[in-house]
């Protein structure tokens, strides 16, 4: 509940071996992600998981208020690592929105990670945003891009989790017409998309959104990311409008802070 206290504990029933990295939640449903990347003791790339073309992309859906899981497999194969968002349409449809892998894009991006031999010394993805939207009614998933940028490790305003929601915000990689990395804005009802470009060999972070005092929008606050300079190995802490991703401020640190993954923001009062 609001307090931390553990109101019920539940087993869930179906779920396959499966890289569970993330989960989602609407106001009424929690979604878990059952992907193609499965536990195989027989890889040895890192971490013993690979992708199996036999099993297909599933999203259980399960009632928050209790009850049983249920299962609905997805026609088009896709692996998921991290959830932007998810929330129940008008219609009572589950939409779940996050950056996708195919197998190609999941294997060369996975084992860079993992730190397999020979797949270079730079960051790397190849996951495009998508929207998945699941009919309780009908039994169906249908999913469809939302943007060709290859990005991951997506965030939004917090107070949006689970709800419809219009902004996300990513971290833009080399590929599909980027070259270096990049913060992207996008904008879900319009499609635009806005990208501030970090220079030769500077990634960002996750951008963590904070909210502006009194906030009237819901991008109306800063995104705070660590970005590391990898030829100078040096780090940096941004604050950008979340608005227009201007800059705001940038602190100088006094160390170098490893590339992270995730981040949260955390008020002093």
């Amino acid at each position: 509940d609001a307090s931390g206290a553990v109101v019920r504990s539940q087993v869930v029933e179906g779920a396959g071996p499966s890289l569970m990295h993330d989960f989602a939640i609407t106001r009424e449903h929690v979604v878990f992600i059952d992907s193609p990347v499965v536990f195989d003791h027989a890889e040895h790339s890192g971490i013993p998981f690979r992708w199996h073309d036999d099993v297909p992309l599933r999203l259980g859906v399960l009632p928050r208020a209790g009850g049983p899981v249920r299962w609905f497999e997805v026609p088009d194969q896709a692996a998921l690592l991290h959830v932007s968002n998810a929330y129940t349409d008008a219609r009572g449809r589950i939409v779940l929105e996050a950056p996708g892998f195919d197998r190609s894009a999941w294997e060369s991006s996975w084992k860079w990670w993992v730190g397999a031999p020979g797949f270079g010394s730079s960051p790397a993805t190849g996951s495009t945003f998508q929207r998945w939207v699941v009919d309780p009614a009908t039994g169906k998933v249908t999913s469809e891009p939302l943007n060709g940028l290859v990005t991951e490790f997506p965030s939004i305003n917090d107070a949006h989790t689970g709800s419809d929601y219009r902004y996300s915000y990513a971290i833009g990689f080399p590929g599909a017409g980027l070259s270096g990395y990049h913060t992207v804005k996008f904008d879900n009802r319009t499609g635009r998309e806005l990208l501030l470009a970090h220079g030769e060999g500077r990634m960002p972070g996750e951008a963590v959104f904070a909210p502006a005092e009194g906030a009237t929008s819901e991008d109306d606050g800063y995104l705070l990311t660590l970005v590391s300079d990898l030829t100078t190995d040096s780090s940096e802490l941004l604050v950008l409008d979340a608005g227009d991703l201007s800059t705001v401020a940038v602190v100088e640190l006094p160390r170098r802070v490893p590339a992270g993954i995730h981040g949260h923001w955390i008020p002093d009062t």
